[in-house]
């Protein structure tokens, strides 16, 4: 490896290992407290950090195709996930419409050389795609929804994409660190994710959607 390409691997494990740690202890952390909102920016901090070097590291030293998938969903999720906070009101603005502009043309870019024989991109590669995908076509959807029903779905859209970008970034640990059991062991923090997520609805659920759960408080930054 170059030096260019050990400084940047430095810094994805580093940030790659804060964001789990973090993104794990949020799991379990209170929601709608000043410490979640807070630790939940630090949490969006490294793991935007993982997913530049990330890029650059697809760019510019290997392309992988699974990660490279992972690169475009991780970051649209958290900054999405994060957005919905502050569009629970109004719904979706300007900004929502060029993010998710800016995603699609990013995977329909790479849908052509995840498809290419010559990649082998495999099982969780495509899977990963699919599921990007099907975020891109419920955010545009979602521009046809009330704009009362925002009040509601803010929650279990926050909840979904940014714990979804945790169990991602967990995805791409095991998936470079594991040897044993592939795809099935990258494919299992997912399986994972999504029954923590099911949980979390669950509860959201219980509460009623008028609940103060997870809800942020304005005058804090």
């Amino acid at each position: 490896m170059s030096p260019d390409h050990l400084a940047n691997l430095a810094v994805h494990v580093g940030a790659g290992t804060l964001a789990l740690a973090v993104g794990f202890a949020l799991l379990a952390m209170r929601k709608g407290t000043l410490t979640h909102r807070r630790w939940g920016k630090v949490f969006c901090v490294f793991a935007l950090v993982v997913s530049l070097s990330a890029a650059i590291g697809t760019v510019f030293f290997r392309f992988i195709p699974v990660f490279a998938v992972l690169t475009v969903l991780v970051p649209y999720q958290l900054v999405s996930g994060w957005r919905s906070i502050y569009t629970r009101d109004r719904g979706p603005s300007c900004f929502d419409v060029l993010w998710t502009l800016a995603a699609l043309a990013l995977a329909l870019a790479l849908t052509p050389a995840l498809l290419s024989p010559s990649n082998d991109a495999g099982i969780v590669a495509y899977a990963s795609l699919g599921a990007l995908f099907t975020l891109l076509a419920y955010d545009t959807v979602r521009w046809c929804f009330p704009r009362r029903w925002f009040a509601s779905l803010w929650r279990y859209d926050h909840v979904y994409k940014l714990v979804a970008s945790l169990f991602g970034l967990l995805s791409a640990f095991v998936g470079n660190v594991v040897r044993v059991g592939q795809p099935w062991s990258q494919i299992a923090p997912s399986a994972i994710g999504l029954l923590v997520i099911l949980c979390f609805f669950v509860q959201l659920r219980r509460r009623g959607t008028g609940s103060a759960a997870i809800a942020p408080t304005r005058a804090v930054p």
